[in-house]
């Protein structure tokens, strides 16, 4: 019999160790250590349990660029920093001689903007946690930034904190709060006179970006930060590894925090915390390091467009079949919209986040907190998907088989094998397959009467 406190000592430690084993594939956040700023120790910080067990979430793009509301959120850099043709007609029909970007920032007004409302939407989307864009490439903040005078929410425009007010309605309904970004500013004179000195100098760092960035942790404590606008720098110019190491160690946030994989040339899809590699990225097999899909309702803009028509609008099935693939593949799905300068979220925008959200009320049980089985999908004609929860087992579906029967090839069957479908009651009829796997008799009801109409899930236990 071990002694005394050294017993309990070790059998903590086992206990703790078989959760960890069961939890996954990737490390999960432990006692708390001191991080060096290098990237050998800032990659060995275990990521926070909630991100991994979030899985959805949205984004949401809003700022300046909401007012042109055309062509993309990149509006101010086709237009002035490429000279786009397009871009040049459009202001010329639509807007007086001499009219500049910065004319646009007293009509950014979120008038209608109500945090409540927009995050009880979040709430019955589904959405564990929600990022909004702080401030995006064209350095517009959406805070009273003490480092961008007159050119923030507060001193021009709405005249309102917008990411302290979003914040406090996430809170208030316990969905964690993501801040988006930009490192970099595109016409910020400072930036431009580093860009000039070959990124030598960091007078646009020292003066802009890391005060921001320190100032949006103090301040709003969020918990996870979204780097982006890193591409033109090594993450040596930009101080990346120094904030960070700050960020895990010192932060008020140094216990929950998540960040992204964003901080400088060639970080992507190598340091950080989890990866997004590349916009709208899906791995084809499972990945050795927690990622997320980013990807939007609009499939050509981020930002709102007032111009966007139904055609480049993602449907429902496009998008859940996206949230279980990701999911299934280890990965996280973040979901953006853009609202209206207004702060509108429009109606096709609501009904396809309430469209997941009705899914996940029904479905989330293969969803939320699972983990990647042995092994993903069935290739075969009904595209079948796979999470699991400890010994359970999920198969969504995202065709049904026309003979009614779906036939699994990866399960392996036992004497105490069960298999039912969430949302109904009662235990599916099933049969070993005489190769492998097994059948399973898909309930005999008209659409109207399965309680999803589109990726159907299915619980096997007593499977291997």
């Amino acid at each position: 019999m071990w002694p005394g406190a050294l017993g309990a000592a070790l059998l903590l430690l086992l206990v703790l160790r078989a959760a960890q084993s069961r939890r996954g594939a990737w490390p999960r956040h432990a006692a708390h250590r001191r991080y060096t700023p290098d990237w050998k120790s800032l990659d060995g910080r275990p990521l926070p349990a909630w991100y991994d067990e979030a899985k959805f979430g949205v984004f949401l793009h809003w700022g300046v660029y909401s007012v042109p509301a055309w062509g993309s959120e990149w509006f101010w850099w086709h237009w002035k920093g490429e000279g786009r043709p397009l871009y040049e007609l459009f202001m010329k029909e639509n807007y007086p001689p001499g009219y500049s970007y910065a004319d646009f920032g007293p009509q950014f007004t979120a008038t209608f903007f109500e945090p409540d409302y927009w995050a009880d939407l979040f709430r019955a989307a589904g959405a564990r946690y929600v990022v909004l864009t702080a401030k995006h490439h064209e350095g517009f903040t959406n805070w009273p930034s003490p480092v961008s005078w007159n050119w923030n929410s507060q001193d021009l425009g709405p005249h309102r904190d917008l990411v302290g007010e979003l914040g406090t309605a996430l809170r208030k309904r316990n969905i964690r709060y993501g801040l988006y970004h930009s490192l970099l500013e595109w016409f910020h004179p400072l930036y431009l006179l580093d860009k000039k000195n070959g990124f030598k100098t960091q007078y646009f760092v020292s003066s802009k970006t890391m005060p921001e960035l320190y100032d949006l942790v103090n301040r709003y404590k969020p918990d996870l930060i979204w780097s982006d606008g890193e591409w033109e720098c090594p993450d040596t110019y930009w101080n990346s590894t120094d904030f960070l190491a700050w960020l895990y160690n010192d932060s008020p946030v140094k216990d929950q925090v998540v960040v992204n994989d964003r901080w400088g040339q060639n970080c992507s899809c190598h340091h950080g915390g989890f990866y997004n590699c590349q916009d709208k990225y899906m791995p084809e097999s499972l990945p050795g390091h927690k990622w997320e899909m980013c990807t939007s309702v609009d499939k050509l803009s981020w930002g709102y467009r007032r111009n966007m028509v139904m055609a480049n609008i993602a449907s429902e099935e496009e998008i859940i079949s996206e949230l279980v693939q990701a999911v299934s593949l280890g990965g996280n799905y973040l979901l953006n919209i853009g609202p209206t300068k207004d702060g509108v979220i429009v109606p096709i925008f609501q009904e396809r986040l309430l469209a997941v959200g009705k899914w996940l009320s029904i479905s989330g049980e293969a969803i939320y907190a699972s983990e990647p089985w042995r092994v993903q999908s069935d290739k075969n004609t009904t595209s079948v998907w796979y999470t699991s929860k400890g010994p359970d087992v999920y198969a969504i579906l995202l065709r049904w088989p026309e003979n009614g029967v779906l036939y699994l090839t990866s399960p392996k069957t036992t004497l105490t094998t069960k298999v039912v479908m969430l949302g109904l009651e009662g235990d599916l009829k099933w049969s070993p397959n005489p190769g492998q796997g097994l059948l399973i008799s898909l309930p005999q009801l008209p659409p109207s009467a399965l309680p999803v109409k589109f990726a159907w899930a299915l619980k096997l236990t007593g499977v291997k």
